[in-house]
């Protein structure tokens, strides 16, 4: 399947049922790694009929940030850099796969758009390695 190579993030890409955030946070599938101020949370799953390869949550505590127009700049940090470096992710996935990824703010103050972007890319692009050495791994068990 080709991959929309327009960069978007549309309502499909982002996590909002409670189901997948239950499976997310509470499974023990899931692994994390930080790259301060963020925390990505990620996990692998089979991929059903018309959901994109990958879905994205961004948290950012009250317990950071007080008021809503800070935790909201902080989002849309977060999301603006997902959105420009997502294709390495679809890249890495397998097709029949596809990618929850979770990230949690730690942070108690702001950083530049600069630096989140630098941490987001980072992050995604340790899971993209991850996620390609587990699908390897996985063809050869078989």
């Amino acid at each position: 399947m080709l991959h929309d190579t327009r960069s978007t993030l549309s309502k499909r890409e982002r996590i909002v049922s409670r189901k997948l955030i239950e499976t997310l946070f509470g499974g023990g599938r899931s692994q994390s790694m930080v790259a301060f101020p963020l925390r990505v949370v990620y996990m692998l799953q089979e991929r059903t009929a018309n959901e994109p390869p990958v879905q994205l949550l961004v948290s950012v505590p009250k317990k950071h940030f007080k008021h809503a127009v800070d935790r909201n700049r902080v989002k849309r940090q977060v999301r603006e850099a997902f959105r420009l470096h997502k294709q390495a992710l679809h890249d890495a996935l397998p097709p029949t796969s596809q990618l929850l990824l979770a990230f949690v703010w730690l942070s108690d103050s702001h950083s530049p758009s600069v630096t989140v972007e630098r941490r987001v890319v980072g992050l995604m692009q340790r899971v993209a390695e991850r996620v390609g050495s587990e699908t390897s791994i996985a063809k050869r068990e078989d």
